[in-house]
């Protein structure tokens, strides 16, 4: 093969090569003092949405480049001085919920999603004394929302009527160390398997996961071959696998039998000192995290942050075959060329027979 046509082959493949092989996304944004812990997705603006963890009551849509926008609320303010954990995009009906926390009582919020403000549909009370952790969304509208203090899942349609989904006594089964950081975090992370019609669950202060039923609320533990620690955040990707996080790790899960036991096919260190908390699904079917440097705001730093960052997060073993694919394309074309070229010699010796 002569170095032309290599040379010609190499720049047809760089391209691809270069997509595959690319660097994670971060995008750095500036919002001084938000601490954003909670994070989604807003497939049709294609930004994430975050908001303020303590007082400002803020919702923030950032860009793929960092571009904030805050969102104005255009109607009824949320209660003073709220902390906003979960979030979640009704992609559907254009809705944006979150779970908010007053100083009395906490709250499912239900606001049109508009493109660059809120329109209040409803704030309704969630009876309890606890904390609205982890938002998830059914296909139908319904909301599914985590207590973490008291350990049980709100259900509150999309009229705002609220109902509790389960209460389930292996919430608190299994033995919790009260003397470790978090003990008080219970339920947290929530999502909604859409094909199947149940949720997945993790429990912080456990590092377990649970099954839920969405319509009886039965459930069952997933069998896993390690505990979760100081799980938070969870997502679920097209193909099934569950991505959960902690201020700690990542990790990737899957299920052949429908969640009643998954296995761990990769966990992933992640920047402890940015504190991530929530993990989502982005464009392109990518995972990312927000580091949004909680622990700073729960402590109560003298000096207030002004930078925080959503980072695109990829398991060793995807890393591995993305580099694997480019290569094997490339010897593919190689085998390719020497077959035609040893087509086009075998052509030209027949033809120089027939002339003869």
């Amino acid at each position: 093969m002569s170095i032309s046509n290599l040379l010609l082959l190499f720049s047809l493949l760089l391209p691809f090569i270069a997509s595959e092989a690319r660097d994670l996304h971060t995008i750095k944004f500036r919002s001084p003092g938000l601490y954003p812990e909670g994070l989604t997705y807003d497939p049709s603006s294609q930004h994430f949405i975050v908001a303020s963890l303590r007082g400002s009551n803020t919702f923030l849509s950032v860009s793929d480049a960092g571009v904030t926008e805050t969102l104005t609320q255009i109607s009824t303010q949320l209660p003073l001085n709220s902390t906003i954990l979960g979030l979640s995009v009704d992609h559907r009906n254009r809705r944006l919920l979150a779970a908010v926390n007053s100083e009395s009582k906490p709250f499912l919020a239900s606001f049109h999603l508009h493109r660059s403000s809120l329109d209040l549909q409803f704030l309704s009370p969630l009876p309890s004394s606890g904390i609205a952790n982890g938002v998830a969304l059914d296909p139908f509208g319904n909301a599914y929302v985590t207590n973490s203090e008291e350990d049980f899942i709100w259900k509150v349609d999309q009229n705002g009527t609220v109902s509790v989904l389960s209460k389930s006594p292996l919430f608190t089964h299994y033995p919790v160390d009260r003397t470790s950081p978090y003990s008080y975090s219970g339920l947290n992370g929530v999502v909604y398997v859409n094909t199947k019609g149940y949720l997945l669950v993790v429990q912080s202060n456990t590092g377990k996961m649970f099954k839920v039923d969405t319509v009886d609320g039965t459930t069952r533990a997933v069998i896993l071959p390690e505990d979760l620690q100081l799980a938070d955040g969870i997502t679920v990707r097209d193909d099934g696998v569950v991505v959960v996080v902690s201020m700690n790790s990542a990790w990737y899960l899957k299920s052949d039998d429908s969640w009643a036991q998954g296995v761990v096919i990769d966990k992933i260190a992640l920047d402890k000192e940015g504190y991530p908390t929530s993990v989502t699904i982005g464009g392109g079917g990518r995972v990312y995290v927000v580091y949004g440097y909680v622990q700073e705001a729960i402590k109560g730093n003298s000096q207030e942050r002004e930078w925080f960052r959503i980072e695109e997060i990829r398991s060793k073993s995807e890393e591995e075959e993305s580099w694997l694919w480019p290569f094997l394309l490339i010897g593919l074309g190689l085998a390719y060329f020497a077959f035609w070229r040893l087509q086009m010699g075998q052509l030209v010796k027949n033809m120089d027979r027939k002339r003869v």
